[in-house]
């Protein structure tokens, strides 16, 4: 089984308040974006992968010679799961900490799964607040509970996926939702006339009249939870929905994400590219999460 993991923006992101757990309330509209995509594919043990040659041959042998290798390859201790990593610019991380395979290892002590493959080529980036590794762990779930007949309802999918990371339940819908908690607490919102990458027909029947363009800057991580240390959490001035109800039009400087002020502040290269996307004729632009990407909205 073969899918293609999409990453999402986050149209506005205010950081309302700290809670006694450690994590922070937040409200922001989740929107999937399908111009940039993983590739995952899952197998029972005993079958046979139609991607390993291909990444073999694109990413080279595996190796552990280098600090961040191309391509990589564990086995759990018990023997059931291989997950196999490739990504052009080096997998810093062991592939059995990934949430591919916590998502694996989730569902097998709930449901004592059969050994299974796991093969991932990471092409989204990291660290740039798309929520890549959560898409995957979702689009895990979702395949594993489809590979090995669980039949599990999207609700039940969702409350695994909370379990793994903030946002990774949304993508179990994968469809415009506003988050609220942290991020787990999901309402379906209707968005509508906004191109959302190669699936723009997530827009409905309406005509499409903006389009979405994300950059990525090159060589700037944020991580998460530095991002969080910078910020005072606060209640906007206006209600997140509120403002979504406006026109497109009215966005700018009504739809905030509270992480740009700390963020801009440790990174202003990522100030001036927000600058330059209004400079080249979006009517909005924000950075996506905690960054790095950022996205602009584009008149067709």
């Amino acid at each position: 089984m073969i899918t293609h993991p999409n990453v999402k923006l986050n149209f506005g992101l205010n950081v309302l308040r700290k809670r006694e757990d450690g994590f922070h309330d937040l409200e922001t509209l989740f929107v999937p974006y399908f111009g940039i995509c993983d590739t995952l594919e899952i197998i029972s043990g005993d079958d046979f992968s139609r991607t390993s040659a291909l990444l073999a041959a694109k990413y080279g042998n595996l190796s552990d010679d280098e600090a961040a290798p191309s391509l990589v390859q564990a086995i759990s201790d018990d023997g059931k799961l291989m997950v196999t990593i490739a990504k052009e610019d080096g997998v810093g991380w062991n592939p059995l900490n990934d949430l591919c395979a916590k998502a694996y290892f989730l569902l097998d002590k709930e449901y004592g799964l059969p050994p299974a493959k796991i093969f991932l080529e990471k092409t989204s980036p990291v660290g740039a607040g798309l929520g890549g590794g959560s898409s995957d762990a979702a689009f895990a779930l979702k395949m594993l509970d489809s590979l090995f007949g669980l039949g599990l309802a999207d609700e039940k999918l969702a409350e695994y996926a909370a379990l793994l990371g903030s946002d990774c339940a949304f993508f179990i819908y994968n469809r415009p939702m506003i988050g609220e908690g942290r991020g787990e607490i999901l309402t379906p919102y209707c968005i509508s006339g906004i191109g959302l990458g190669e699936e723009s027909g997530q827009s409905g029947e309406l005509p499409v009249l903006y389009e979405v363009k994300v950059i990525v800057p090159e060589g700037i991580s944020v991580s998460t939870a530095d991002a969080y240390r910078g910020i005072t959490p606060q209640m906007p001035e206006i209600p997140l929905r509120d403002v979504l109800s406006r026109p497109v039009s009215e966005w700018n400087g009504l739809l905030a994400n509270d992480f740009e002020k700390t963020v801009f502040a440790k990174h202003p290269e990522l100030e001036a590219i927000k600058k330059s996307l209004y400079d080249s004729g979006a009517v909005y632009a924000s950075m996506s999460g905690s960054g790095s990407a950022l996205f602009a909205v584009y008149p067709v």
